[in-house]
């Protein structure tokens, strides 16, 4: 994704496919310097992936997934705050997994808007 002059982001998410992997953002983000949006969702996205710790019980039942789940960042602390899953992975242990992979991350790099950010839950590696 380009951004205009590398300061603005509007995103608007119509119709997006079940289970799509990118992060989705609504708002325009108006930090002037350091790194660029792109940097910092993956970073985000990094962070959220972490930071998520597979349930032992879904573990062991083989439940797999992926969760969409969004929030927004405090601009004070860096904090993800309002979250909540926004597609479910069909699994609430896995979906409750993903909003405490939110909460550990801590402070997140600053993005203004709604997030929406898919967190995986695979027993194997991709191959």
């Amino acid at each position: 994704m380009r951004l205009a002059g590398g300061l603005a982001l509007l995103l608007v998410l119509l119709g997006a496919p079940a289970g799509a992997e990118e992060i989705v953002v609504g708002g325009v983000d108006a930090v002037e310097a350091g790194p660029t949006v792109e940097e910092r969702l993956a970073e985000i996205r990094r962070r959220i992936q972490a930071a998520v710790r597979y349930p032992p019980g879904a573990r062991g039942h083989g439940l797999e997934g992926v969760a969409r789940v969004g929030f927004v960042i405090d601009r004070q602390d860096g904090r993800a705050r309002e979250i909540r899953v926004v597609d479910s992975s069909g699994h609430p242990s896995l979906d409750r997994a993903a909003e405490r992979g939110v909460v550990g991350a801590g402070e997140l790099p600053w993005v203004h808007g709604r997030l929406e950010v898919p967190v995986r839950f695979h027993l194997q590696a991709r191959r």
